[in-house]
């Protein structure tokens, strides 16, 4: 009867976690804040469950779409550019297909950023 208690009690914490790393990497819904041209989003991603921040950037997002990234949730610092993410600094991606995110700072949250891109149907692109 223990180990089943102690296995139980396992499986929550593992589900508790899975959900905890996979609220880091909502980024809204998801889905793209633009159309291919609109340029980027540079932001500071907050992560409400661990909080923790990291910079980050999306695209494609239009202007509207940035606002609209820098106030989802707590993130901040939201900037549009032109253009594509840089790539100069980035430690990792994730690629949807229709939205890029990008993530130039760690603070110990990659591997939680990893985690949300699989359950976003992302490939985790490291240079």
């Amino acid at each position: 009867m223990k180990s089943v208690i102690k296995i139980s009690i396992g499986l929550l914490v593992l589900i508790a976690a899975g959900v905890a790393v996979a609220g880091l990497h909502s980024e809204g819904d998801g889905l793209p804040k633009g159309n291919a041209g609109d340029g980027h989003c540079m932001h500071s991603l907050q992560n409400l469950m661990m909080d923790a921040s990291v910079k980050s950037c999306e695209s494609p997002a239009s202007v509207e779409g940035c606002k609209t990234i820098g106030s989802t949730d707590d993130n901040s610092d939201a900037v549009h550019g032109a253009g594509d993410c840089p790539t100069e600094g980035a430690l990792a991606t994730c690629d949807t297909g229709d939205v890029k995110f990008v993530y130039y700072s760690d603070d110990g949250q990659l591997g939680g950023l990893e985690i949300g891109c699989g359950f976003q149907g992302g490939d985790w692109i490291t240079p």
